[in-house]
């Protein structure tokens, strides 16, 4: 065991654990975040997806220490950005969420990709979600409510 000190949501945290213990173990179990989601444990789901230094990043088999001294952004820490709420708040609208599960990792992806770009086509989000899976088919709505948070101009901040 190492102690490991970590910048989540704006705040230090040390935490001690295995170096190598994925990080989205010790999001969830150290720091009891539930945002983010152990789906595939492969890297193929996206529902752990969470925000590394701005850059939409899967936690599910990279290991702890490889973030020590960068800034870790979860779903959670998202109601502090004016975008990240605008698509949470598109979201919630439009229904985009059928059973929930990978909504934290889509809307922390669709949050780093409208950063970067401010006003994207509907191919270019759907290639920006192609890390992201929707089991239950709820792709259209996901595309909207990112579309709705694109026009409500909250993007870039």
């Amino acid at each position: 065991m190492t102690k490991i000190a970590l910048r989540v949501n704006g705040d230090l945290c040390k935490v001690e654990t295995n170096p190598d213990t994925p990080l989205i173990f010790v999001l969830r179990g150290s720091l009891g975040l539930m945002g983010p989601k152990l789906g595939c444990a492969q890297e193929q789901c996206g529902a752990c997806t969470v925000l590394i230094d701005g850059e939409a990043t899967q936690s599910c088999v990279r290991a702890v220490a490889e973030f020590e001294g960068k800034e870790i952004t979860t779903i959670e820490g998202l109601s502090k950005d004016q975008l990240g709420q605008t698509i949470q708040n598109a979201f919630i609208s439009l229904n985009a969420a059928q059973c929930g599960y990978c909504t934290p990792g889509l809307i922390t992806t669709a949050t780093a990709f409208l950063k970067k770009n401010s006003s994207p086509t509907r191919e270019e989000i759907q290639k920006a979600l192609e890390t992201n899976l929707c089991r239950c088919g709820s792709h259209n709505r996901v595309l909207a409510a990112i579309e709705r948070a694109i026009k409500e101009g909250h993007h870039g901040q």
